[in-house]
């Protein structure tokens, strides 16, 4: 695994081997399974086995340490329970537990730890520690034990795809006793080959530079008005997942050149790692989440969790940080792409992931730098369309990458930055709270939203040089990430201070506003741009999610609930006036000259006539609006019928066409949109009950290629 950090370039080296020495003393006795039948558990070997070399056995005395992965009980309520827990209007929203809560109703029992606590030792494998949330039990022994008592075999392999990388691999799937089957949910640390090293690459000659440039707090906090949540984290606490170490000393530079202060930071050790004295390659990562969430929520307790760079550690860490329980927010920057994980580790982590959503922590987790490749550095490589984990967990808010323009300290524009990580899971199905216009298919898809990552429009930060610290830009999703975490930091206080529950697993609230009428006014829909094989578009995409935050319109909105406006005593009705433009002329609607039109050059969707706009070629502006009271306690939805065609090519959006209501952007979609026909859209304006609304088409043009943005039988539905 890598961290998704991204300097100006990137480098590839070879995966060292950390635990192996190839010289083999003495070979591993065959695996000898016991004589009561045994059952294999499934997805425990690494990929990287199907296409590497093997070299030879591990010798039969070096020592390898495990992590069995307990199994959760009741998954079918608990699945219920986190889906009711999200829910407004339910009895359980927002009503979370505590880690003893959540063993008591769906943990491993202290009966599953013990009986394979016994089995360990009967193996002759000395079990260490056993996870606070009882999800995980850690175990070491001589390889020959290990493959006794898993029925399995340790070998070397060499990875022609990695440049010759060495590592140590289980031959087949480890298995237990049958005995043992319900109570195991995998057995991981057989393999050492996915781990998360650094591939930090420092802008043009490396060299850190005296004097910041790139974004400060004040450009990004500004551009996404973080500024006016009227929050800065106090009480709230945020834990960094990393790999590496950092130096304060560092920190403490960025806060004193920003005018920041906060708690101080403070490591969390996970089986006895801890980089801090002396940090290695991903020194630049750690130090890059810890700032940027300074620079958004600077007065938030950060916990930076260290773990050894491997499966095992990274699954000791999620159970260790749900266990301790004392964090709201969790920022991961690491992941690697799924065809190259072990599927077992991935569960495993998981089931951590789903204890915090059901103790309301939220997640946020970087998308990848490598686009819809995103096994381009890792094994698989750059021709296999994959995305990141732990991004892809439905219990996380993957966040993809933009390049972000301000002016000044204000947001200007966006586009998607083109390597963002983005895609569909192979490994997890779509959730039931991932709906909405751009989402498609049976898997889960990645990002959920998204925020500036492009180097080309990257951080300041202060961190270690080749040779000595100093000021270098950082862009990727590692920047995106922590940028989110921050906001949630910034929310919880503001929930706290409202005596509303904190923000939690996020993607069900997340989605539920971009699918309502407050889309517009809490989301940038970065509608430019795209990744090797997906663009975006206006609505959800598979490069940015569903876009970039207006945290302050964003807090208020789910501050404000999701749960639809009381019924009245409400007429159905269809409320726009000459809603299919066919009395020939524009009344109620108020539009620019020439675009009520019956002419034969584009066609109408019913009748004869409909709303043309633009087409013209050159630099025009064209508009339809009409004003509608909707009554109060109806539900509304808002609905038209558009086609758009062009002469314009390629991916860029160069003529634009915004729908409004009121002064809540519903949509905008561009040249990049037009296809054959026509295409229905809907919006639930039901938040506009009991007010008057204007809603508004605006439709320009640049100066060269023409665009036409055509309108037709609208309606606005009330019931």
């Amino acid at each position: 695994m890598r961290p998704r950090s991204l300097a100006l370039a990137s480098a590839l080296a070879v995966l060292p081997l950390t635990v192996v020495s190839l010289g083999v003393s003495t070979a591993q006795a065959a695996p000898t399974p016991n004589a009561t039948a045994r059952v294999a558990l499934p997805q425990t070997v690494t990929p990287a086995v199907a296409h590497s070399n093997k070299k030879g056995d591990v010798p039969a005395e070096q020592q390898i340490s495990v992590a069995v992965s307990l199994k959760l009980h009741n998954t079918a309520e608990l699945d219920r329970f986190l889906h009711a827990l999200a829910t407004p209007g339910t009895a359980e929203y927002g009503h979370y537990l505590t880690p003893e809560q959540f063993g008591a109703k769906f943990g491993a029992t202290q009966a599953d730890v013990d009986q394979v606590r016994a089995f360990l030792t009967a193996q002759g494998l000395k079990v260490g520690s056993v996870s606070a949330n009882r999800q995980v039990i850690d175990a070491t022994g001589s390889a020959d034990q290990v493959a006794k008592a898993f029925g399995t075999h340790e070998s070397t392999y060499t990875d022609p795809q990695q440049a010759g990388a060495t590592f140590f691999a289980n031959d087949s799937a480890a298995t237990v006793p049958a005995a043992l089957a319900g109570v195991v949910e995998g057995v991981d640390g057989l393999n050492n080959r996915t781990v998360r090293t650094t591939r930090i690459a420092k802008p043009g000659a490396s060299t850190p530079h005296a004097t910041p440039s790139g974004f400060g707090p004040a450009q990004y906090d500004g551009a996404y008005n973080l500024n006016k949540v009227g929050a800065d984290g106090t009480g709230t606490t945020v834990a960094l997942w990393e790999f590496d170490g950092y130096k304060s000393t560092n920190l403490s530079t960025y806060d004193s050149q920003f005018g920041l202060s906060g708690p101080a930071i403070s490591t969390v050790s996970v089986d006895g790692a801890n980089y801090d004295s002396k940090p290695g390659e991903g020194q630049g990562e750690v130090e890059l989440d810890s700032e940027i969430v300074r620079g958004v929520a600077p007065k938030a307790t950060q916990l930076i969790y260290e773990a050894p760079n491997s499966d095992q550690g990274e699954i000791d860490m999620a159970a260790k940080i749900v266990a301790d329980n004392r964090v709201s927010v969790i920022s991961i920057s690491w992941g690697s792409c799924e065809p190259d994980t072990t599927a077992s580790s991935m569960t495993a982590v998981n089931n951590s992931f789903k204890q915090a959503a059901a103790q309301g922590i939220s997640i946020f987790s970087a998308s990848g730098d490598d686009g819809s490749k995103d096994c381009t550095r890792s094994t698989s490589g750059a021709s296999v369309t994959a995305v990141d984990f732990p991004a892809s967990s439905p219990y996380n808010t993957g966040v993809g990458g933009t390049n972000l323009k301000v002016s000044g300290n204000a947001y200007s524009s966006e586009s998607a930055w083109s390597t963002a990580g983005g895609g569909v899971s192979t490994q997890y199905a779509k959730p039931s709270w991932q709906t909405g216009t751009g989402v498609s298919g049976t898997m889960r898809t990645v990002p959920d939203v998204s925020s500036n990552a492009d180097p080309a429009s990257g951080f300041a930060i202060y961190t270690q040089g080749t040779s000595s610290a100093g000021w270098q830009v950082y862009g990727g999703t590692s920047a995106a990430a922590p940028l989110w975490s921050g906001y949630a930091a910034l929310f919880n206080q503001k929930a706290k201070a409202a005596a509303q529950p904190v923000l939690g697993e996020a993607n069900p609230k997340l989605y539920s506003l971009a699918n309502s009428s407050s889309y517009g006014s809490v989301f940038h829909d970065v509608t430019t741009g795209r990744n090797q094989d997906f663009p975006t578009k206006a609505g959800y995409d598979q490069v940015t999610g569903w876009g970039t935050p207006v945290a302050d319109a964003l807090t208020t909105a789910l501050l404000g609930g999701t749960t639809p406006p009381p019924s009245g005593n409400c007429t159905a009705a269809q409320l726009i006036g000459n809603a299919g433009f066919e009395t020939g002329s524009a009344a109620p609607w108020t539009t620019s000259s020439g675009v009520v039109d019956n002419s034969a050059s584009e066609a109408a969707h019913g009748g004869s006539w409909k709303a043309w706009m633009d087409g013209y070629g050159s630099a025009h502006s064209d508009s339809v609006s009409q004003t509608v009271s909707i009554p109060a306690g109806c539900k509304a939805t808002f609905s038209f019928w558009m086609h758009i065609d062009t002469a314009e090519t390629g991916s860029t959006a160069y003529d634009k066409l915004t729908v409004q209501a009121g002064s809540t952007t519903l949509a905008t979609y561009s040249n990049v949109n037009a296809a054959t026909g026509y295409v229905q859209k809907s919006f639930d304006l039901s938040a506009f009950a009991g007010q008057s609304v204007t809603l508004k088409f605006t439709g320009t043009e640049d100066s060269s290629l023409q665009t036409s943005f055509v309108i037709d039988d609208t309606a606005l539905n009330v019931s």
